[in-house]
């Protein structure tokens, strides 16, 4: 089969670049022939405003590269990953023209809301969700605390919504989790049109059975990621080491916090290449993961399931379809640092009990995380999308 996988990077490394590495790295390892078309939000920087504007609406540019990569290539199918906003959703018009079948794969709820985390003002937000015109979005300033580039991405998603681009222009979309699924069809995307395939983590890090003695945060550092609950947390859990590994706008904030009610326990690490991070969370005791938005499926808790490390995770959106609450791990309510407390010290005092979650963590990774598990699903997803399309 020949794919071309379509990404528009961000300008700040994350999750969703990748699972589109390791999509793309387990196509090849299968003997697929693996075309990509990837843009990088760097770039923007250097880009006129009004320029930037327009091809958030309709990417010129990215239309023509493709036209260019369809005609020559004819690949069996586009998978999509994430075209905003350099990308654009011109690119699924041309990949219609050509009558080649689009796959959009969901990773955050862009479609649906111009922030793209059902998250406001500290708080879950679905404001927006059914909404064609996405003004509450605007009168907010949910996107870079701007009115004027909220209003540049919601005049884009009320265009596409009214020329039915959900429906007509994209064969099938990739949802990560049932609740992912269930929150895209409230917000408008067709059921028969939506189906459930997970993120995986590849390659396999392997598990550490010792050395475990911190408790372990690693991500982004910002409000929607819940870091100040943690924080606030352990100013009460002092005889308990925490490691945080990431970078975001809250950083100076958390260190600040740290120095100010000297937490000698608690060690701010910044952000570490990703060899590091799965060094971390292989040693660490169990991985805490605070979001306070819906998030879609995290790779932080798939990786600590591959590294047979047991999840903390606040009881919001898919964090309570991804753990099995006391057989691979804790869930808090979202934002209360007392109970968060109240688990940190149980999960503390059970070394024995949160082991036999690491090990049942590791079995839930190789049950339904795995590159060759997933692999048969996007091979089945892409089989049906090709056959149905022809129909």
């Amino acid at each position: 089969m020949k794919i071309l996988q379509v990404h528009n990077y961000y300008r700040d490394p994350g999750g969703e670049d990748e699972v589109f590495a390791a999509e793309t790295a387990i196509l090849q390892q299968f003997g697929h022939k693996v075309l990509k078309y990837t843009v990088t939000n760097r770039s923007i920087d250097t880009m006129n405003r009004v320029a930037l504007a327009f091809q958030t609406f309709w990417s010129w540019p990215s239309q023509r590269a493709l036209f260019r990569m369809l005609k020559d290539e004819r690949p069996d199918i586009v998978h999509f990953h994430n075209t905003f906003p350099l990308i654009s959703p011109s690119a699924y018009y041309v990949c219609k023209k050509a009558a080649i079948p689009v796959i959009q794969t969901l990773h955050n709820f862009r479609l649906l809301c111009p922030s793209s985390i059902f998250f406001r003002d500290n708080y879950v937000c679905e404001d927006c969700i059914d909404k064609y015109l996405t003004w509450p979005a605007i009168i907010h300033n949910c996107y870079r605390s701007s009115r004027l580039q909220t209003s540049i991405v919601s005049t884009m998603l009320t265009m596409q919504r009214l020329i039915k681009t959900w429906q007509n222009d994209i064969s099938l979309f990739v949802a990560l989790t049932e609740f992912s699924r269930n929150k895209f069809i409230i917000g408008g995307i067709p059921t028969e049109k939506i189906v459930v395939k997970p993120n995986f983590v590849h390659p396999d890090p392997g598990t550490q059975e010792k050395d475990r003695e911190f408790i372990l945060f690693v991500g982004r550092v910002t409000p929607e990621k819940g870091v100040k609950t943690i924080t606030k947390a352990w100013n009460k859990l002092e005889e308990i080491p925490l490691r945080i590994a990431g970078d975001g706008i809250l950083k100076k904030e958390i260190g600040e916090e740290i120095k100010i009610g000297n937490l000698q326990n608690v060690e701010l690490l910044g952000r570490v290449p990703h060899s590091e991070a799965i060094s971390l969370i292989k040693k660490a005791f169990c991985l805490i993961f605070s979001s306070e938005w819906y998030e879609c499926l995290p790779i932080s808790i798939i990786e600590a399931f591959a590294c047979g490390t047991p999840v903390i995770a606040s009881r919001l959106g898919a964090m309570t379809e991804i753990i099995d609450e006391e057989r691979t791990g804790l869930l808090y309510n979202p934002g209360d640092s007392d109970d968060l407390i109240s688990k940190v010290k149980w999960a503390w005092s059970h070394p024995d009990k949160i082991k036999q979650m690491g090990i049942e963590a590791r079995k839930e990774y190789e049950a339904k995380y795995t590159a060759v598990k997933n692999y048969k699903l996007l091979l089945e997803i892409y089989n049906k999308t090709i056959e149905s399309y022809k129909k």
